[in-house]
C-alpha cells in the first residue's frame, strides 16, 4: 500500500491541489483534530469544496488528530512530548477505528494524509503512519 502525506504550510490551495493531482492522489484524508485554518482555503468547508471541484474526495478523521497538548508540544519543538501524547491518542477506541478506516481508504484509492506542517518529521502524520501503517510505502509531497 502507498500512502501520500502533505502539509499545507507555505502553499496556496491551488498549489496543494496541483501537487495532489501530479501525484495521482484521488482522496485527501484530513488528520487534523480541528480542521480550521487561518490560511485561506484550508478550513474544512473551503478545502472540501476546492478538492471536490477538481475531483478529489475529502474525508476528515478527527480522532487521528493531535490533542491540544500535543499541538503545543509540536509548536515548541518538543517532539518527544508530541510522540508520547500522540501515542496515547492512538490508544483511544475512536482512533483505533479511524486508523483502520484510514488504511481501508488508502488501499481503495491513492490517498494523502493532510495536516499543516510541511515537514512530515515534525508532524504527527509520521507518528501515525509508523504506528498503524508501518508496512506502507510513504510518499511525502512537498517534503
Amino acid at each position: 500500500m502507498k500512502i501520500f502525506t502533505i502539509g499545507y504550510e507555505q502553499v496556496t490551495q491551488a498549489e496543494l491541489i496541483a501537487a495532489l493531482q501530479a501525484a495521482g492522489v484521488g482522496r485527501v484524508i484530513d488528520v487534523r483534530a480541528l480542521p480550521l485554518s487561518r490560511r485561506p482555503g484550508f478550513s474544512k468547508t473551503a478545502l472540501k469544496g476546492g478538492l471536490a471541484e477538481e475531483g478529489i474526495d475529502y474525508v476528515h478523521l478527527r480522532a487521528l488528530g493531535t490533542p491540544a497538548e500535543g499541538r503545543e508540544a509540536a509548536r515548541k519543538g518538543r517532539h518527544d512530548d508530541l510522540a508520547r501524547i500522540y501515542a496515547g491518542q492512538l490508544e483511544l477506541p475512536e482512533a483505533i477505528a479511524q486508523a483502520a478506516m484510514m488504511r481501508d481508504l488508502a488501499a481503495e484509492k491513492p490517498s494523502a494524509l493532510l495536516c499543516y506542517e510541511r515537514e512530515p518529521a515534525g508532524c504527527h502524520r509520521s507518528l501515525l503512519l509508523d504506528a498503524v501503517a508501518g508496512d506502507a510505502e510513504v510518499v511525502n509531497l512537498f517534503a
